[in-house]
């Protein structure tokens, strides 16, 4: 068997463990409130940051002011609770505006 195929089978049985022990443990592990707060503060912090390496970067350099400012544009119509799609075509249609007008 290959290292790859190896590879794959350990991350799926590792997955499929990860998914049984949310319903194994449910009700039988308390969670401190404290952890919970920094779990909560955790996960968000990674979604900025994933959010922020996929706007500014592009093949390990600046990504140009166009997409960035589409994000935030997206963030801006999500955080003003509008609809999904209008949040997906209005940072689309921001980004696309700037770089029709010559923004990078």
């Amino acid at each position: 068997m290959s290292a790859t195929v190896t590879a794959i089978l350990v991350l799926a049985a590792g997955t499929y463990a990860f998914r049984l022990v949310g319903p194994a443990l449910h009700g039988r592990v308390e969670l401190p409130d404290r952890l919970r707060e920094m779990l909560a503060a955790g996960a968000v912090v990674l979604l900025v940051a994933l959010l922020a390496t996929g706007a500014l970067t592009e093949a390990g350099g600046f990504a140009g002011w166009a997409r960035p400012a589409g994000v935030l544009a997206g963030a801006v119509l999500a955080w003003r609770r509008a609809p999904f799609v209008v949040v997906v075509l209005g940072a689309a249609g921001v980004a696309a505006a700037l770089r029709a007008a010559g923004v990078a």
